[in-house]
């Protein structure tokens, strides 16, 4: 727990508007309500309508979760935000906690009392969630109450409007599957469980399914919108209407029948009238569309969304393009990294210049559609803020004897990419090189190990921690995480994480992305994307065996290793990984460019 100034600030718009809250609250009947950082399609990144816990709190980060009672207020977040949200928060009005240490079910757990009624928005949570704090309110002899309107939303005046980005198609091209195929292959599942339909809620997943993207989340080429998917492999489309793009229907064909957004609560009433049993979702549906289909007398079978793990699993057509992302990603770093090394010591760069240098060189090709995420360019003690943004009043030059942490990725037509580097500026301590180097060796140990078919994330994660652990240290996020095909940079159902229980298959693409972070220091993280491949030559029929293969193509900075700390077969790693990124960028680079990449990925 992290106690913010207990004093409230004599003025200010988000003191206003949590007792403008707690007004409204009061005024209903309600003795708190629950803020998830959330839309009503459960995005990770949400559109600025949807941006409640910004509007209330100055918070900018993509993780939390707020609750407010009549005499306190509490702000959950992960390790990666803690700092931020540290310098975010208005001063004395929430208590700000580490939902490693604390999560807002214990929290409410021991400060619930008998009789109070809390509520919440039932379009911003899943039921699974609902059901879970409901657990907790039965036990304090409390209630959880859905809202008839978003309290925040009537205080909201100039709320943005939602996103009418609009909508194309996503050619087989770089799909590899057509949707009909997609469609069909899960509605034939559908039909052998005996389900109907499947209610698909998540805006990536009914991207995948038909083959088309938007513009409607910040970074992610996703349109808002929601699907039923009929066992015969037609599907019924809920999107804005102002959305679609020209000739896209007739792209789509007859079996996607496409309605207004707002006709999805009849089509659930529909599936009621005709006693139809429905696959639905409890982690991704929110408790209002649940709601509603029990209210409509539908049979629910609740299961993973069938969507889910077919788009995790890339198609070779979606591999190949990744791997063509990443050799024009790969090269557009490179030029950084050399551009970097000829003007950082002159002085005068800031993390907003390094930001910009890098869009300005992936945006050069054609396939080039935006950045994956907000660039982390975090200098010296920036660089310790997990999910740092540089901001003008936060912005810093690169100073001598400072890690730089540059974590990117990109958005193109074939592939999304996600790489981390630490680039020394200067001569660095001992220490920082030591701790560099062991981040480097749980790097390495991910990439290089071999498991056998069912294995889990959650059983490798140790692996990328343990020289950290050596020595008393840690990092508090996942080691990896999934990454879409053109899709969200963070996608499941994998990851390499304490929670990570999917078991791997052959081309989920995952982040290794181990890290340390000395708070008001400096931050270290070495991420590469890399996929799921089998290992044919140790493989036997009693056992398949796994392992990865890196589609990041940047080298690690020699100049930060204590090469004496690393094994003779990890150089052989790390020469191996040079080697192959030298040959595969060379031909892209400039001269200058090229000459730098020879010295950055010479033999250790």
């Amino acid at each position: 727990m992290i106690h913010l100034s207990p004093l409230p600030p004599l003025a200010s718009p988000f003191h206003d508007r949590l007792q403008a809250l707690r007004a409204s609250l009061k005024a209903q009947g309600l003795d708190g309500f629950l803020v998830p950082m959330a839309d009503e399609y459960q995005n990770e990144y949400v559109a600025s309508y949807a941006k409640r816990i910004k509007f209330l709190t100055a918070f900018t980060g993509s993780a939390a979760f707020v609750v407010v009672l009549m005499d306190r207020a509490a702000f959950f977040t992960d390790s990666r935000y803690t700092l931020q949200a540290q310098e975010q928060l208005p001063a004395g009005l929430y208590t700000l906690f580490d939902t490693a240490k604390k999560t807002p079910t214990e929290w409410l757990e021991e400060n619930l009392l008998s009789q109070m009624t809390m509520g919440f928005d039932p379009t911003l949570h899943t039921a699974k969630q609902i059901e879970r704090l409901e657990k907790v309110a039965l036990k304090r002899n409390a209630r959880l109450t859905p809202a008839q309107e978003n309290p925040i939303d009537v205080l909201w005046q100039d709320k943005p409007p939602a996103p009418c980005a609009p909508i194309t198609a996503h050619d087989t091209t770089y799909a590899g599957k057509a949707s009909i195929t997609k469609r069909h292959e899960i509605g034939d599942a559908l039909q052998k469980k005996n389900l109907n339909a499947a209610i698909i809620t998540n805006p990536a997943s009914v991207a995948w399914l038909l083959n088309v993207r938007g513009g409607d989340v910040p970074y992610t080429p996703l349109p808002l919108s929601t699907a039923i998917l009929r066992a015969d492999g037609s599907a019924e489309w809920f999107v804005e209407p102002r959305k679609i793009a020209h000739g896209l229907d007739r792209t789509l064909g007859t079996e996607i029948t496409r309605h207004a957004q707002d006709d999805f609560p009849a089509a659930l009433r529909r599936l009621g009238e005709a006693k139809a049993r429905v696959l639905v979702d409890p982690d991704e549906t929110s408790f209002a569309t649940i709601t509603s289909l029990r209210k409509a007398g539908v049979t629910l079978v609740y299961e993973k969304d069938p969507c889910a793990l077919p788009r995790a699993c890339k198609n070779n057509t979606e591999i190949d393009g990744m791997r063509a992302a990443h050799r024009r990603d790969g090269a557009a770093l490179v030029k950084l990294l050399a551009w970097l090394d000829q003007t950082a010591p002159q002085g005068g760069i800031s993390e907003i210049d390094v930001e910009e240098k890098l869009t300005e060189l992936r945006a050069i090709g054609t396939l080039y559609r935006g950045p994956s995420f907000a660039t982390i360019a975090g200098s010296g003690p920036n660089g310790a803020i997990v999910h740092y943004r540089a901001q003008k009043d936060t912005c810093r030059t690169l100073d001598q004897g400072s890690f730089l942490l540059l974590d990117s990725g990109a958005q193109y037509l074939d592939g999304t990419t996600d790489v981390t580097r630490t680039i020394p500026v200067g001569e660095i301590t001992p220490e920082m090189r030591e701790r560099y180097t062991r981040v480097l060796k749980g790097h390495i140990a991910m990439a290089s190990i071999r498991f056998p078919e069912g294995t889990s994330g959650a059983e490798l994660d140790v692996l990328a921690r343990q020289y950290l652990w050596e020595v008393g240290l840690d990092y508090g996020h996942g080691t990896g995480h999934g990454v879409g095909s053109y899709l969200g940079v963070h996608e499941g159902p994998q990851s390499l994480s304490r929670r990570g229980t999917t078991a791997l298959v052959p081309n989920m693409v995952l982040s290794n992305e181990p890290g340390f972070y000395k708070a008001k220091h400096y931050g270290i993280r070495l991420e590469n994307l890399q996929y799921v491949i089998e290992l044919f030559e140790i493989s036997s029929p009693e056992m398949k065996m796994l392992g990865f293969e890196p589609l990041t193509l940047a080298p690690f900075d020699r100049r930060a290793i204590a090469v004496e700390l690393l094994s003779q077969k990890e150089k052989a790693w790390l020469d191996a990984y040079h080697a192959r990124v030298a040959k595969a960028l060379r031909p892209q680079l400039d001269e200058a460019s090229a000459q730098w990449l020879t010295a950055a990925t010479a033999s250790l």
